[in-house]
C-alpha cells in the first residue's frame, strides 16, 4: 500500500486489496471508515480484557487450594497483558484527527461512551462460575479469537496470534475446575450445573447480535478484520461445547437444543436479546460496579502512572546528557 494517508482514497481499491489477503501497516493509506472500525473494535477488546480480570480478581483469596490461586493469578496477568497488546495496536491508528491514544480510548470506556463485552456484566457467585467463564467465556473468546488472527490490520493480528496461545491454557483451567466438581458430591455437581445455567444464554451472547441486526459485524467481514458471522460462530461454539457439557454429565439450559441430521449442526433456542440490550444500555448486574472499581483504581493509583512517566523521562534526559546520573 502507498505511504501516505489519503481521506479520499478508493474504497473500492483498498476492499480489493485487503480482500486478497494484503496486510495493511499502521503507516498504510487507509480509509477513515476502516481506521475508525479498527479504533473501535480493538479498544473495545482491549477494554474487554481489562474488565474481565475482575470477577476473576475477586476469587483469588477464595481459591480453594495454592494451584488454583496460583493458576487464578497467572490468568488475571495473561489478561492484563493482553489489554496491554490490544491498546499497543490501537494506538498505531491514532493519526492526530482520530484519537486512538490509550488514555482517550480507557477514558471513554470509564465514561460509557465505549463498550466492552456484554458477559463481564454477570456476576461470579461460586467457584463453579469461575470454572464456567473458563470454559464457557474463553471457550466463546478462542472461537472468536482464532478467527482474528487472520485479520487484514498487521498489529491486530500480531497480537492476537500471542493472545490466543494464552487463552487455550484459560479455558482448560475453567474446564478442569468443572470436571472436578462433577466427580466430587452430588451437592459440587449441582454447584456446576447452576454454573452451566447462569453462563449458557451471556456464553452465546458474546458472539453479538444475529447477522440480520449487525451491520457493523457486515462491514467489518467486508474489510477482513473479522473473517466470520456471528451467527456461524455462534453455531461453531455450539456444536463444540454441548458434547463436552454432556461428558461432564451437565445439561445444557435449553429445551430446543437437538442434534440437526439434516444440517449436521445442533439447532438450539432464541438468544434472551432483551437482556442482552438492557447490558449494553449500563443496565446489567454488574455494570455499574465495574466501571466503579475501574475509576477507583485508576484515581487511587495514579500516581504509578506519574512515577512511570517521571522515570521514563529522566532516562531520556540521560540520553541526551540533560542531566548527570544519580543528580535527582
Amino acid at each position: 500500500m502507498p505511504k501516505a494517508e489519503s481521506k479520499n482514497m478508493d474504497t473500492e481499491k483498498f476492499l480489493q486489496y485487503v480482500q486478497a489477503e494484503n496486510k495493511v501497516e499502521p503507516k498504510d493509506m487507509m480509509p477513515e471508515d476502516y481506521r475508525k472500525l479498527l479504533v473501535r473494535q480493538i479498544s473495545q477488546h482491549a477494554h474487554s480484557e481489562v474488565v474481565g480480570m475482575l470477577p476473576e480478581a475477586n476469587w483469588i483469596t477464595r481459591a480453594p487450594s495454592l494451584r488454583r490461586k496460583m493458576a487464578l493469578l497467572a490468568k488475571i496477568q495473561d489478561e492484563a497483558g493482553h489489554g496491554l497488546y490490544l491498546y499497543a495496536a490501537t494506538e498505531t491508528l491514532n493519526n492526530g484527527e482520530i484519537a486512538a491514544d490509550r488514555d482517550s480510548t480507557y477514558n471513554d470506556m470509564l465514561s460509557g461512551k465505549a463498550k466492552y463485552s456484554s458477559i463481564f456484566n454477570y456476576p461470579a457467585l461460586s467457584w463453579a462460575d469461575i470454572g464456567a467463564i473458563g470454559w464457557l467465556v474463553d471457550g466463546a473468546a478462542i472461537m472468536n479469537q482464532v478467527m482474528l488472527m487472520g485479520n487484514s490490520y498487521g498489529p491486530y493480528s500480531r497480537a492476537m496470534l500471542r493472545i490466543c496461545k494464552e487463552e487455550s491454557f484459560h479455558q482448560r483451567q475453567g474446564y478442569e475446575i468443572l470436571m472436578t466438581l462433577c466427580r466430587g458430591t452430588k451437592e459440587q455437581k449441582q454447584l456446576a450445573q447452576d454454573a452451566l445455567d447462569r453462563f449458557w444464554w451471556p456464553a452465546l451472547m458474546m458472539f453479538g447480535p444475529n447477522d440480520d441486526a449487525s451491520p457493523n459485524s457486515q462491514k467489518s467481514m467486508n474489510y477482513r478484520v473479522k473473517r466470520e458471522s456471528n451467527d456461524s460462530l455462534r453455531q461453531r461454539f455450539v456444536d463444540v461445547t454441548v458434547p463436552q457439557a454432556e461428558f461432564l454429565g451437565l445439561k445444557v439450559p435449553d429445551k430446543n437444543l437437538k442434534w440437526n441430521e439434516e444440517t449436521g449442526h445442533y439447532d438450539f433456542g432464541d438468544l434472551p436479546w432483551d437482556e442482552f440490550m438492557e447490558i449494553l444500555k449500563g443496565n446489567g448486574p454488574c455494570n455499574k460496579k465495574r466501571l466503579e472499581t475501574k475509576r477507583k483504581a485508576q484515581a487511587e493509583n495514579a500516581w504509578v502512572k506519574e512515577a512511570a512517566i517521571a522515570y521514563a523521562a529522566k532516562q531520556e534526559n540521560l540520553k541526551k546528557g540533560l542531566i548527570v546520573k544519580n543528580s535527582w
